[in-house]
């Protein structure tokens, strides 16, 4: 049953995070500039995980080589995933942006390789490449020029969006385990406000958040909420328990629900490319999945230990 429980947690948090796209798209198209939501996003973020660090021993006990890489990788959070996250999302339809971000096991298998220099086997190669190759299809639909404000534009920032959070995949692992996914994130927040506060009052200071419209103040409280908050704590408190395999699976949720909400609202339309991207990216993304399985059995294996030898036989004296 705990099992069940975080196989849940995943699928949730990965509903949740599929649907902010369309409402991304409907909000930053109408109403909102993309800088306003990113600005909400830290606040709320920042309401519900700093009490984990202010109220934790474990922070005060953290030296300072590792809060140099927590400050590293909040840069990487806030800026490079969440803030080029938005950015991308404001041009490109929901479907592109969900399906570029299932991309995140191959980039974190190419940092590992890059930053630690982690022996890479074939078939996680050719995944890596195939799913490449699904997020080119995605990026030069229309040809190979980035036009500012353009689809491509949009596609392009939602994938060095997912280099990003890769990135901070790789370089906070020890920090997780050794303070605790909480306490980690309640600094990526104290650290997020500090450097994202001063802006507050520039981008929505002069905005009067009431008088939108009933839906997209729904809209909005569904990004900051169910969108934010709860699934980003869902998705770490499974990840802890579950492996890096159900976490890439899951991922594949995404699209599927920012999918059929984007058709249903006719934000975009499924056509070839996104079919021929999908695939490719989908494969690709299992044969990274299997490598890491294949490679984890492997060494489960190697450190079996031997069985015991067989008694021998003694003759009595």
């Amino acid at each position: 049953m705990a099992k069940l429980r975080y196989n849940l947690d995943l699928i949730f948090a990965n509903v949740f995070f599929g649907a902010n796209f369309s409402f991304y798209v409907s909000l930053t198209r109408d109403f909102l500039d993309f800088e306003q939501i990113f600005m909400l996003q830290v606040l709320s973020g920042a309401l519900f995980f700093i009490p984990f660090a202010v109220f934790s021993r474990r922070s005060y006990r953290i030296a300072r080589r590792d809060f140099g890489n927590i400050l590293i990788v909040t840069l990487l959070v806030v800026y490079g995933w969440m803030y080029v996250l938005l950015w991308g999302s404001s041009f490109t339809s929901p479907i592109d942006a969900s399906t570029i971000s299932t991309l995140g096991p191959a980039f974190t298998l190419i940092m590992a390789h890059v930053l630690h220099r982690r022996r890479v086997r074939p078939v996680r190669i050719v995944g890596v490449v195939f799913a490449l190759a699904g997020a080119g299809i995605l990026i030069f639909d229309e040809g190979f020029v980035l036009t500012h404000g353009s689809e491509a534009y949009g596609n392009a920032l939602v994938l060095c969006a997912v280099v990003a959070i890769a990135i901070n995949t790789v370089i906070i692992k020890p920090q997780l385990e050794r303070f605790g996914t909480l306490v980690v994130m309640g600094w990526y927040y104290i650290i997020g406000l500090a450097i994202t506060a001063p802006f507050f009052w520039k981008y929505i200071g002069h905005t009067d958040f009431f008088r939108l419209p009933v839906f997209a103040q729904a809209e909005l409280a569904y990004i900051l909420i169910l969108g934010t908050v709860l699934p980003m704590y869902l998705l770490y408190r499974g990840t802890e328990k579950l492996t890096s395999v159900h976490t890439a699976l899951y991922r594949y949720i995404q699209p599927l629900i920012a999918a059929v909400l984007a058709v249903v609202r006719k934000q975009a339309k499924f056509d070839a490319s996104n079919l021929l991207a999908a695939v490719f990216i989908f494969a690709g993304i299992i044969l990274v999945v299997l490598g890491v399985n294949r490679e984890a059995v492997v060494r489960a294996m190697s450190r079996e230990p031997a069985p015991p030898a067989a008694p021998r036989n003694r003759t009595q004296p």
